[in-house]
């Protein structure tokens, strides 16, 4: 879950509380190279490659593997941000952040996207990406690279490049950062609503 998705949407006021650490900054940097090197491969290099960045929680990891990609290759990757609020089937019930806009200042016709975001649950987030992205033009196609797969699929969405498989409940939080990858749970704080 996003950030802004924690603060504003239900429990409202709500905190998350960590319940262990499940990669600490290392481990999700070896994850996110290994992504990079995979991406390499199924690419046979980069040259027809973008990436573009789920807002809020994917644009640190868009980043981190462009960076690990230019590490890699020598290659400089264009990356995108994408915001998918409007595209959402739950629209009403999430807020729509002004900060959180879409940035794709380059051509995706005939290009192969890497959509990118921090954790895959019901697919629903990459359903509305898909309807943004081609919005923007027609890719090549589009791979999925997110770096939790927590499960509880509600639509048939499949990662290409996954940084860490992580069997959760229904009702458990993960948040990952480029910082590490948390599992928990959000308590809600007394005064419910902001």
């Amino acid at each position: 879950m996003a950030e802004r998705e924690r603060k504003r949407t239900p429990p409202y006021g709500g905190v998350f509380i960590p319940r262990n650490t499940v990669l600490d900054s290392e481990a999700v940097g070896r994850a996110v190279r290994r992504m990079a090197h995979e991406v390499v491969e199924r690419n046979s290099g980069l040259e027809e490659v973008v990436i573009i960045g789920l807002q809020t929680g994917g644009v640190p990891f868009a980043e981190a593997l462009a960076a690990a990609l230019l590490d890699i290759e020598g290659v400089e990757v264009s990356v995108g941000k994408l915001d998918v609020a409007f595209y959402r089937d739950d629209i009403n019930l999430r807020p729509v952040l002004p900060e959180a806009a879409t940035d794709v200042s380059f051509d995706i016709n005939r290009k192969v996207v890497i959509l990118v975001d921090d954790v895959l649950f019901t697919g629903r987030t990459i359903r509305a990406a898909l309807d943004a992205i081609i919005d923007q033009g027609r890719p090549r196609s589009v791979q999925l690279a997110v770096m939790v797969d927590r499960g509880h699929r509600e639509l048939p969405i499949r990662p290409d490049y996954v940084g860490k498989n992580l069997p959760t409940r229904r009702d458990e939080v993960v948040n990952a950062t480029l910082d590490g990858i948390e599992l928990g749970e959000v308590a809600k704080q007394p005064g419910g609503m902001p």
